[in-house]
């Protein structure tokens, strides 16, 4: 997919507006990844393929939208923040690194989006709430993330966790500690990487 074909890709699901308000943020990631490295500097130049497709189609596999999405972790904004711009989910985004943190606050306001965006400068363990749908890229592997997250949930929460290759040995992991339904699906923007899908997710 290049860069034209992931902005496509955006504009013919989410709508130009939608599509218009993520290239603003492209724009504010772009400066501000000269005063901090928010993204590998390497993946800049591919920044739609690499980041905001790689986030918003997460969107289709979380399902109807039940309650607020909370995202663990999200660093410059993927994939939290991207599913701010492309609905009107309310979103938490979970980021212990306070640079980042603030980033993230000036990024939702630039955007308009600070009335449904909450940014919390915390670890996942420390915050409260109920989610509709959990996501956290690049965090930690599964064991470790759904027991950082599972107070976060209910019955009906869905997480939704890009990995890379390791996804089917982590769900095999995390099944000798949790019940629940686990399900792996391919990414669109890279083959060598999956998605991790949990419901009903309870400690044995």
């Amino acid at each position: 997919m290049t860069e034209d074909e992931a902005r496509d890709w955006v504009r013919d699901r989410f709508g130009v507006p939608r599509e218009t308000l993520v290239a603003h943020f492209v724009d504010i990631v772009v400066a501000e990844a000269a005063q901090q490295n928010l993204v590998s500097a390497a993946t800049l130049p591919h920044i739609w393929q690499r980041h905001i497709v790689d986030s918003a189609q997460l969107i289709a596999l979380a399902g109807p939208l039940r309650g607020e999405w909370i995202d663990i972790g999200s660093g410059a904004g993927f994939p939290g923040l991207v599913v701010a711009m492309l609905t009107d989910a309310s979103v938490v985004l979970v980021e212990p690194r306070r640079k980042r943190a603030d980033f993230l606050c000036t990024a939702a306001a630039a955007l308009g989006l600070d009335n449904r965006v909450t940014v919390r400068a915390a670890r996942a363990e420390q915050i409260t709430g109920h989610a509709g749908v959990i996501s956290a890229r690049a965090v930690a592997a599964l064991p470790e993330l759904l027991t950082a997250t599972v107070h976060l949930s209910t019955r009906k929460t869905r997480w939704v966790l890009p990995k890379g290759k390791s996804a089917r040995e982590e769900v095999a992991a995390a099944q000798a500690t949790w019940h629940g339904v686990f399900h792996v699906e391919q990414s669109l923007t890279d083959p060598d990487s999956l998605i991790i899908l949990a419901e009903k997710v309870a400690r044995r």
